[in-house]
């Protein structure tokens, strides 16, 4: 089903550079219906905004500065967010900050039935990650088609690209036990959206793959196997955590 999603963008807290990425991104979750970002545009930190907003179709909301040392992009767009939310015209929303802050807000409109994506930086709180139904950082919205580097280089020395920790491997291995036939094989489709729902923020770009498949390759532990779907072309990809083997001999 394709979704009529509220995109809300906080220019405050977010920087202008990889927009174009960022909406085709969004787009891959549902259709962006209303699009807006806030902030003081009367502020020059704001003005690499400008051009951007009219080649996406973005509308600027302005939003005053009332006190010092007080956010009042957070307050507008909150309040924004639940109008849309009353409003009915959407079913989910996309919510473009690094600011916890909007931790209560991705609460209160999952609590409501809506999906929530969030996109932020790398400095991101974990609660507003966690509070959102997926999580994408945008540094890795860069688009692999403007880059010439192989696979292998891409992965080498980039700062941004995440070491898979042992923490994530065991989230991926408990997946696949969750989700397993009596043989231990589990449907990598099925395996993807239950380590989303574990965790919002687990995504194969942040270690430097395009896609779950060619990560979990990567990795020892795992068997993979290809099977026919319901059309030749329609090609199946389940996943089987590797047996351990002690070595022992049995008595």
């Amino acid at each position: 089903m394709n979704l009529n999603l509220a995109v809300l963008i906080d220019g405050d807290n977010i920087p202008s550079s990889h927009v174009k990425e960022m909406m085709e991104e969004i787009a891959k979750y549902g259709n962006p219906t209303i699009k807006r970002i806030y902030g003081d545009w009367t502020k020059p930190h704001l003005t690499k905004w400008k051009n951007l907003l009219l080649e996406n179709a973005i509308t600027p909301i302005q939003q005053y500065g009332y006190t010092t040392g007080k956010n009042a992009t957070d307050s507008a767009m909150i309040i924004d967010a639940m109008d849309i939310l009353y409003s009915g015209k959407v079913s989910g929303f996309c919510l473009v900050s690094s600011d916890s802050d909007f931790t209560r807000l991705a609460t209160r409109l999952r609590e409501a039935g809506m999906q929530v994506i969030g996109i932020g930086e790398r400095k991101t709180p974990n609660p507003f990650i966690v509070a959102c139904d997926k999580f994408v950082y945008i540094e890795v919205l860069k688009n692999p088609l403007d880059k010439k580097e192989s696979e292998s280089e891409k992965r080498l020395g980039k700062e941004e690209i995440d070491k898979i920790t042992a923490k994530e491997i065991k989230l991926i291995k408990t997946s696949i036990s969750d989700l397993s036939d009596e043989e231990g094989w589990a449907f990598l489709g099925d395996v993807g959206s239950l380590i989303q729902k574990k965790q919002p923020n687990f995504d194969s770009r942040n270690y430097g793959f395009q896609k779950l498949t060619p990560l979990i390759k990567s990795l020892d532990g795992f068997e993979i196997e290809q099977r026919e779907g319901s059309s030749s072309r329609n090609k199946l990809i389940f996943v089987k955590n590797k047996e351990k083997h002690s070595g022992r001999s049995k008595k």
